[in-house]
Parts: C-alpha cells; sequence; structure tokens
C-alpha cells in the first residue's frame, strides 16, 4: 500500500504557512508527492474507478460549496445515481457539477482537452461559454502541455482559465487534466477540485505579458506557491483514499468466491470501478431481488457498505 512517509506529511505546507518558502522548495515536495501517486495509477489496480469517481464526488461537493449551494457528497451522490439512464437534464446544478468531475475521472486522458469536451465541461459547471473562446482555449492548453514545465503548466491552466473568463473551478479541472497527460496516465486523477483553499484567500494571476503561453512565467510567485501547495495537500489526500480502497477491494475480492449468484462477478466489477451503485440497477442475469440479497450477503461478510442510510433506495460500494 501506497503509505505517505512521515517526512513528506511534514513537508507539505498548508495555506497559513506558506511566507517564507521558496517556489522551488514547494514545488520539491509537491513533485515528491505526485511521484507517489503516480506509482499508484501506474499500478493499474482494478479498484482504480471506484479510487477516481470517489475523488470526483470529494470535488464536486467543494465545487458546489462554493458555489453557495447547500448539496453535500450524499445529495450529489443521490442526484446523479437516482436519475435514468440518459436523463442527464433531471440532475440539477448541482448534480450536473458531479457530472463534470465524473467526466474528468472516466473520459480517457488524452480525449479530455479537445474542444467539444472543454465546452461540454462548461456547460456540467454552468459557466456560460463564447465557442469562439473555448477553441482558443483548447489551442492555448495543447500548446501549454508541450511547451512548458510542470509548475508552469499548473499556473498556467489556471490563468488560461481566468483569461477566459471561466474561473477557478474549470482551472482546477484543466490542471488535473494537463497533469494526467504530462504523466502519460491513462485517466485523469481528481485533485485540485477537492482544494477549497484556491476559492478564497489567494491572489488572482497576472494577466500575461507575452502573449498566452507566457502565463506560467508572468504569474505571481505567491499564487505559484498556494497552487503548488495545494496540488500536493491533494495528492496526498488521494494517496490515503486509495489505501483505504485497496483495504476494502482486497476483502470484496477474498469473499467473492463465495458467491453463488450468477451474476456475482459483474456486480463485483461494477463496485469496482464506480462510487456506487443503485440497488435496483439493471444488471443483465440477476433480477432486483436477487440484486437486493446479494448486496446484504455483500454486506454482512463487510465487502462493501451501504452508502444512503436509507431503508429504501438503497446505494452500496466500497
Amino acid at each position: 500500500m501506497a503509505t505517505v512517509p512521515v517526512w513528506l506529511r511534514r513537508a507539505v505546507p498548508d495555506a497559513q504557512s506558506l511566507a517564507g518558502k521558496d517556489v522551488e522548495d514547494i514545488a520539491l515536495v509537491a513533485g515528491a508527492a505526485i511521484s507517489m501517486l503516480d506509482a499508484v495509477v501506474r499500478r493499474q489496480e482494478r479498484w482504480a474507478g471506484a479510487w477516481r469517481q470517489r475523488l470526483a464526488l470529494v470535488a464536486a461537493a467543494v465545487t458546489a460549496r462554493q458555489a453557495g449551494r447547500v448539496e453535500d457528497e450524499s445529495a450529489l451522490r443521490d442526484a446523479v445515481l437516482l436519475t435514468r439512464p440518459g436523463d442527464f437534464l433531471s440532475v440539477g446544478p448541482a448534480g450536473s457539477m458531479l457530472l463534470a468531475w465524473r467526466r474528468l475521472a472516466g473520459t480517457p486522458a488524452e480525449k479530455l482537452l479537445t474542444e467539444a469536451s472543454t465546452g461540454a465541461v462548461l456547460d456540467d459547471l454552468g459557466i456560460r461559454r463564447d465557442q469562439d473562446a473555448v477553441g482558443e482555449l483548447a489551442d492555448d492548453l495543447r500548446q501549454l502541455v508541450a511547451n512548458t514545465g510542470t509548475v508552469e503548466t499548473l499556473v498556467g491552466a489556471f490563468a488560461a482559465a481566468e483569461r477566459y473568463g471561466f474561473g477557478r473551478v474549470l482551472g482546477a479541472w484543466l490542471a488535473d487534466a494537463l497533469l494526467a497527460q504530462r504523466l502519460g496516465w491513462t485517466h485523469a486523477i481528481p485533485l485540485l477540485g477537492g482544494e477549497a483553499a484556491l476559492a478564497v484567500g489567494m491572489g488572482r494571476a497576472r494577466r500575461p505579458v507575452g502573449g498566452a503561453l507566457a502565463a506560467g512565467a508572468e504569474t505571481d510567485s505567491d499564487w505559484a506557491k498556494s497552487l503548488l501547495a495545494a496540488q500536493a495537500r491533494a495528492t496526498l489526500r488521494a494517496i490515503d483514499l486509495s489505501v483505504e480502497l485497496e483495504r476494502r477491494a482486497d476483502r470484496l475480492l477474498a469473499v467473492a468466491p463465495k458467491l453463488r449468484a450468477k451474476a456475482a462477478g459483474i456486480v463485483v466489477e461494477r463496485l469496482l470501478s464506480d462510487d456506487a451503485i443503485v440497488a435496483s440497477a439493471n444488471i443483465a442475469g440477476m433480477s432486483d431481488r436477487g440484486l437486493r440479497r446479494l448486496f446484504d450477503r455483500l454486506v454482512e461478510l463487510g465487502a462493501v457498505r451501504e452508502l444512503s442510510g436509507r431503508a429504501t433506495f438503497r446505494l452500496y460500494g466500497l
């Protein structure tokens, strides 16, 4: 399991302890954390889908709170998972925010920064968009990931989002997508969306002097330090969650051979690949009653948890 060493936890600064620290020092700490995260990602564990989607839920809850909404993680999960398949208009504004982060976690990394994908995310986040601006942003991002270093890419993602008037939430989404592309990951890991500190108490990026791609170089050092520290904190949280989910996934895989239901294998794979499953999910070869009995058995064996706390419309996950 990818347990974080004590020295690294102590080295990651919080939002109040950045004064007097150099950008280079914080970048080294963030790089060490990302290196550990990279090792987890490259293991390509069977539970990685559930891990990414659980992180997407955390990011969506923070995004909703920053937008002044009251929906917490449970309400967001209900909004999306209890909606009929394909009826995305019924998830509501907060549910759409979760769809945006689930899109980041579930779309192949190489397809995240296209004009179509960026436009869809803006729609999910409820951000008004000009199609020409979306196209220009997509062009800037392609150049950014090809021609700049890791720190400049991180800062440049936020600068680009603000330059086109799209705000920091999209900046966090783009920064996570760019990191995945730079490191060659198959899917992005939702990180910065869960950092509430990015919304308040942090200076805005300066307008670039020498063109769109000069954003990273021209950004105030305090802004760069804050972003790097936020990325490091978010990375450690993601690693900690991977350790927790690995334990739970191991338990599920250990009891899987004991399950006699015909489609039990499909259910196990669904649990490993997503945040949660509705108790009435449509699974081939499994009746509603059979699925409920299977979930009851898995809960009894300590392999899954019931996440809603309700007697009806129950949700199950690692």
